[in-house]
């Protein structure tokens, strides 16, 4: 290894190379700054590698394989379907590699440097960056923290062997027989349902009342509905106990209503949720850098840590542990950077599960909104009704819409359903324009699509819907 005594000037370092940090880095090269971001494993971090694309690429998969096993009732009938797993790995692969070669085109673009390694703080101002054939030695004058999270690995389910994380279940070489979930989240949810599609038999154990509890409960419902018409067995209310694992299975028993039970799996996923990668070398306790008990880098409206010139975003800042998030933090804090008035604002912060149907939600929930204090109204409209749902053989779902009953502003939306991961982009430009329910009927939407299910929800507010009765 190399060690550089002189230090090496930098204007803005970054530290970590996922969706917060290359956001982070490309957007202060924007803005004219000499940038160095650093990341240990690879190019697109957690979300591009190991995370939402490439689970977003299988459950594209199994969708597609669902589809052509039952579609039945469109007058489509398939012999003797089959999957290539080996092959389907092979095309989540390619989009993965598709999409971090092309962040890597644009370090090159912006002229943003790339350091594949480790960091360790010196100082305040300085920091060693270093792999095994190299370690300079950088002093920065800006800073942007975006190293992420991991997985929460609980002590009575080690990750290894049988028992997997979230990234060891998208790295399976085969589709299990059958597989146990711990979890009943969103991570969870996705995983399992996918999985279940491909033919697993699936059990979810969660420890609180019902999955996806952070969502609407009707929301949640729906899915719940789904899976167990799937095949999938919800437990709910239970508490995860041990696990025993062979080199061919793994039984885990859990409690129900202080009742032990078993279940026997080829797999076990552990999703409990993840944990700030704020604990490692990095060398923030030499820098004096202010955290929670919890591990997470206190921050300001800029994302500014309680050193000045040092920001942190994304996973390891309170909030969602969301990408999107973080590509959003990113660009306040390389703009506050640059010295612009750039803040956060995190009212229009969209939260989306990939399951089946899809759900998403922005803004405020009925019971959120009144708790602010607001006259709230609720146009509510389902699939069912709407042709282009229809044609489409998916009649599942809903769009709510919760408003302001005294000046007609969209407070909030949540949709479930068939593309609701894209249609919930609407209510969020809603929220984020100040637009009214009036804004929203009066817009022409395309006809058949599904989008007019929005403006239907909007028409039911105001007291004339068309393709409904008002009761």
């Amino acid at each position: 290894m190399v060690v550089g005594d002189a230090s090496l000037d930098i204007d803005t370092l970054v530290i970590g190379a996922g969706p917060g940090g290359y956001t982070a880095a490309i957007r202060a090269a924007q803005l004219g700054q000499s940038v160095l971001v650093v990341d240990k494993e690879y190019v697109g971090g957690v979300c591009l590698n190991v995370g939402c694309i490439p689970s977003k690429a299988l459950i594209s998969a199994a969708h597609q394989y669902e589809a052509v096993s039952h579609g039945e009732a469109l007058g489509i009938k398939a012999e003797n379907v089959s999957v290539d797993f080996s092959k389907v790995q092979e095309f989540k692969g390619n989009v993965v590699k598709q999409l971090t070669g092309g962040v890597g085109a644009l370090f090159k673009g912006n002229k943003v440097q790339y350091f594949n390694g480790e960091v360790m703080f010196i100082n305040e101002n300085e920091a060693r960056v270093f792999n095994d054939q190299e370690a300079p030695r950088y002093r920065f004058k800006n800073c942007i923290i975006a190293t992420g999270s991991r997985p929460i690995e609980l002590k009575a389910f080690p990750f290894g062997g049988r028992i997997l994380s979230s990234t060891g279940a998208l790295a399976l070489s085969e589709i299990p027989k059958s597989l146990v979930v711990i979890g009943g989240g969103y991570i969870g949810i996705e995983l399992g349902q996918m999985y279940s599609k491909f033919g697993s038999k699936v059990t979810v154990i969660e420890g609180t009342d019902s999955i996806l509890a952070g969502f609407d409960a009707e929301m949640s419902k729906l899915v719940t509905k789904k899976l167990k018409s799937q095949g999938v067995e919800i437990v709910t209310g239970a508490q995860a106990k041990s696990a025993e694992q062979t080199d061919n299975e793994v039984t885990v028993t859990y409690s129900v209503n202080g009742e032990d039970k078993q279940v026997t799996a080829d797999y076990l996923l552990v999703t409990v949720g993840r944990r700030p990668n704020t604990d490692g070398e990095l060398g923030l306790d030499l820098i004096n850098l202010k955290m929670n008990e919890r591990g997470y880098i206190e921050v300001d409206d800029q994302c500014r840590t309680s050193i000045p010139h040092i920001y942190a975003i994304g996973d390891i800042v309170a909030g969602p542990a969301l990408a999107h998030k973080a590509s959003y933090e990113a660009k306040v804090a390389a703009e506050a950077i640059a010295g612009q008035p750039s803040k956060v604002d995190y009212k229009c912060i969209p939260l989306v599960v990939f399951s089946d149907p899809e759900c998403a939600s922005v803004g405020y929930n009925e019971k959120e909104a009144k708790d602010k204090g607001h006259n709230v109204k609720v146009g509510r409209f389902p699939f069912s009704i709407n042709g282009r749902a229809l044609s489409l053989n998916a009649k599942e779902g809903f769009v709510k819409i919760v408003s302001d009953a005294d000046n007609g502003l969209v407070l909030g939306a949540q949709i479930a359903g068939i593309e609701a991961s894209n249609l919930i982009a609407e209510m969020g430009l809603a929220i984020e324009m100040g637009a009214t329910v009036e804004d929203i009927a009066l817009t022409i939407h395309g006809h058949p699509t599904l989008g007019e299910i929005a403006m239907e929800a909007a028409e039911v507010i105001l007291g004339h819907p068309i393709h409904t009765i008002v009761r």
